[in-house]
């Protein structure tokens, strides 16, 4: 088995590694977005070359979050590489120690990372990009409707209704842009109406400009038409926050709320089970980035294996992504579309490495 004092030698190394990794990915994104603000300054007499760096700070956790495997992946790299350039690896194996025993230390970080990415990174790059927004709304005096393109599912004591709006307020209280299409009791449709602009008041909709729309009579225009409802600013607030701005301590009870008022969780429950599984997924990239990486450096064919695993972790983010649309469309569950990607790419690099190793 291998020793105590080996197992930190290389768990150290490999933590030094992947996190200057992402260190360096931070970096790259901060400045690259630290530009774009500083071209965008220039609309705004309040911007300033110190608020800009300050609000880019603010803004930078949130996108080095969704490089977090990347960064895994050729820091995972580079550290294997490393210890087999200096011949590490090659005394390790001489002595007896397996790949699967190499692989203890660098996964057991790696999980450790993940959890601490989940728990305390995750929760404060959302507060951080939470205050950016309010920065730069406040800067660059952004539009005081923001386009949503939201559809809205209610029940109340006039039948149910589903409700279509194109843009909100800060608030949550002042809409544009309604579709409302009318049901009774037994879901037979009565009504649609359009209307420019409304407001959500405690148990109704006001509607203003509004054009109703009978099946069997002529359009009528309505300057104010008042709409029975069962939610509540808080409820129509918080439908509208994108999964990747909530915490991930928050999001099970909006997850809940959301469902409450009628309204389709999925994006909710899906960003959760990612980022309950993002710990697995860290390790598949580990696992990859071992199946290209563990060759003796003085065999030659370096740049095909770093070539390789390049390819073998865009493939895997590509299929994260297509899964993770799948899961949000409805058509995979939101436990499976989370957590198959961490558990396909767990099992491909254990086969290969089974197959180089073991076969």
């Amino acid at each position: 088995m291998i020793g105590r004092t080996l197992s930190f030698y290389f768990a150290q190394r490999f933590a030094r590694t992947v996190i200057a990794a992402f260190m360096l990915v931070f970096v790259l994104i901060y400045a690259v977005d630290l530009v774009e603000l500083l071209r965008r300054s220039g609309d705004s007499q309040r911007a300033s070359g110190v608020l800009m760096a300050g609000l880019s700070f603010l803004r930078t956790p949130t996108f080095a979050e969704q490089a977090l495997p990347f960064a895994v992946l050729f820091g995972s790299m580079i550290a294997f590489l490393n210890l087999s350039r200096k011949m590490e690896l090659v005394v390790a194996r001489a002595a007896g120690v397996s790949v699967w025993q190499i692989l203890i230390p660098p996964i057991g970080v790696i999980i450790a990372i993940g959890i601490l990415s989940v728990v305390a990174y995750n929760p404060a790059s959302t507060w951080m990009k939470d205050k950016a927004d309010s920065i730069e709304s406040s800067v660059f005096g952004g539009p005081a409707l923001g386009s949503i393109g939201m559809w809205i599912r209610q029940k109340s004591i006039d039948g149910q209704a589903v409700i279509g709006v194109g843009a909100r307020s800060e608030n949550g209280a002042e809409f544009k842009g309604f579709q409302v299409y009318n049901f009774d009791d037994k879901g037979n449709f009565v009504e649609r109406l359009e209307a420019a602009s409304g407001e959500l008041h405690d148990g109704y909709w006001v509607l203003h400009d509004a054009v109703v729309v009978t099946p069997g009579f002529e359009a009528l225009p309505v300057s104010v038409y008042l709409l029975a409802t069962n939610l509540d600013r808080n409820e129509v607030a918080q439908a509208f926050v994108a999964p990747e701005t909530v915490s991930f301590w928050r999001l099970p009870g909006l997850a809940n709320q959301t469902a409450r008022a009628g309204l389709d969780p999925t994006a909710y429950q899906l960003k959760y089970q990612e980022l309950l599984a993002r710990p697995l997924t860290l390790a598949s990239m580990v696992l990859v980035a071992a199946c290209f990486s563990l060759r003796f450096f003085r065999m030659g064919g370096i740049e095909y294996m770093v070539s390789g695993g390049v390819v073998a972790g865009f493939v895997l983010y590509v299929a994260t992504k297509v899964v993770s649309d799948l899961g949000g469309a409805g058509f995979l569950g939101t436990s499976v579309a989370g957590w198959a990607p961490g558990v396909v790419g767990c099992l491909f690099g254990v086969y290969v490495l089974l197959q180089r190793e073991d076969g």
